[in-house]
């Protein structure tokens, strides 16, 4: 539809639903969604001009001197949010945060990933996403008590983690995103549900949504759901899996049937841009600094710089190809974690896959076997890198980069790396639980 076709679509869907609220929303740099409500009476007019509001307090937007902002509605985003007071509905439309002006705000996370799509479309390509994202169940938000000790895919009992799942699939199901899978993961409490791949915007969208359903089904049981990639130290941390292909038209760009992988040339060159350019890119993905507790040896997260078909212990994975299934031809990387800003992750990798393109980068040869069991001189030998270790490490190598730099703009960059060096200035002058149980009886 044009927008004025979705426009109009959205007036008609929320008069004939009774929808007297609309939520606003749009996202920091970090990812954090932000939101404010409209009456119905000011949605046309919303529809037309957008809503302003101040800028200056939304993390990496702009100083108080430019801090007028406009959000602008997305209307093929509308939706209705499934829970109401039974008099009436609430609906929710993403934004696009633009200047008074009229101009595109530069600093808004979804216009970096519309820009690096652009450039992928410049290309030919449309982009293709299908994220994992893990997460925890506690009792409470202040503790890490688990509600079950289940493992992977286990059938238990039915028990209050079942139901939180059902629900929220249903939840997400009313607002039109498709799930494919729920099940247990490997450590306790630990839970997965995967909603189908589509288009890297609207799965960012989706994300954000997901995301805040999860947490909002398990507040409503008194429970909290956590996406913190490293929650509790001796058990799994939670991971988001990228699954990612490009497609030319109805054609997966990615498939060749005369390859042994089944992977065209230009699939490798994609994973080789990836594995090139992780080590800068993954301060994006992986934004924390509890994040690089995930990224250790010993709890099924990468740490080393390889590919492969069958094995999980490396960055990137191919999945095994099914005949008849050429769409579903894709590269999984392993290493984002669910905290991420999807906008900026989803772009920071399809710049780096696009750049392997351009470069027409030869990727290493697959490593099938378990990389964590060979020793250093072994990996060396066989010039099998490593992604940084902490969040220190990984902005420096961000900083330095000229991809991540490109893909995020100037402003969003800017904004970024100074935003974590001020949490890691905080960090690295905290006093830990750790740390005084380890020294104060003896120092």
């Amino acid at each position: 539809m044009t927008r004025a076709e979705s426009v109009e679509y959205v007036l008609k869907t929320a008069k004939d639903h009774n929808v007297r609220f609309i939520r606003l929303w749009f996202t920091d740099i970090l990812g954090s969604l932000k939101s404010f409500s409209i009456a119905y009476n000011e949605l046309e007019r919303a529809l037309e001009d957008g809503m302003g509001f101040d800028g200056s307090s939304i993390e990496g937007y702009a100083r108080i001197d430019e801090s007028d902002m406009v959000a602008l509605p997305d209307p093929d985003t509308f939706k209705i949010i499934p829970w109401s007071n039974g008099d009436y509905q609430v609906g929710r439309m993403f934004c696009d945060i633009k200047k008074p002006s009229g101009e595109q705000f530069e600093g808004d996370p979804r216009y970096v990933l519309k820009r690096n799509l652009k450039k992928a479309a410049e290309m030919g390509f449309t982009f293709y996403i299908g994220p994992e994202l893990e997460y925890f169940y506690f009792k409470n938000d202040h503790s890490t008590e688990f509600l079950d000790e289940g493992g992977y895919f286990d059938l238990t009992p039915r028990d209050l983690a079942t139901d939180l799942r059902r629900e929220t699939i249903v939840a997400l199901q009313d607002m039109g995103i498709i799930v494919e899978y729920a099940h247990h993961e490997v450590a306790p409490s630990q839970h997965e549900i995967d909603i189908r791949y589509t288009d890297a915007l609207t799965m960012a969208d989706n994300v954000m949504t997901y995301r805040l359903l999860v947490k909002e089904v398990a507040m409503r049981h008194g429970l909290h759901a956590s996406f913190m990639p490293k929650p509790v130290g001796s058990v799994n941390g939670s991971g988001m899996h990228t699954h990612q292909s490009l497609f030319k038209g109805d054609r997966n760009a990615f498939f060749d049937a005369k390859d042994s992988y089944y992977l065209s040339t230009m699939a490798k060159q994609y994973i080789a841009g990836i594995l090139k350019y992780a080590p800068e890119f993954t301060s994006v993905t992986n934004q924390w600094i509890n994040s690089y507790k995930r990224l250790v040896p010993g709890f099924e997260a990468p740490v080393y710089l390889s590919w492969a078909r069958r094995n999980r212990a490396d960055l990137v994975r191919v999945p095994e190809y099914k005949p008849g299934h050429e769409k579903s031809t894709r590269i999984e990387l392993r290493s984002a974690d669910p905290g991420c800003n999807p906008y900026l992750a989803f772009s920071v990798m399809l710049a780096a896959g696009l750049k392997g393109i351009e470069e027409k980068l030869t990727p290493p040869a697959p490593i099938e076997e378990n990389v964590y069991e060979m020793n250093e001189a072994e990996r060396a030998k066989r010039g099998i890198g490593t992604l940084p270790g902490s969040l220190l490490e990984a902005l420096k190598l961000t900083e330095g980069s000229s991809v991540v730099r490109e893909a995020l703009g100037d402003h969003v960059f800017d904004a970024f790396v100074a935003n974590k060096k001020i949490e890691w200035s905080q960090y690295s002058i905290a006093v830990t639980d750790w740390e005084l149980k380890r020294y104060l009886p003896v120092l």
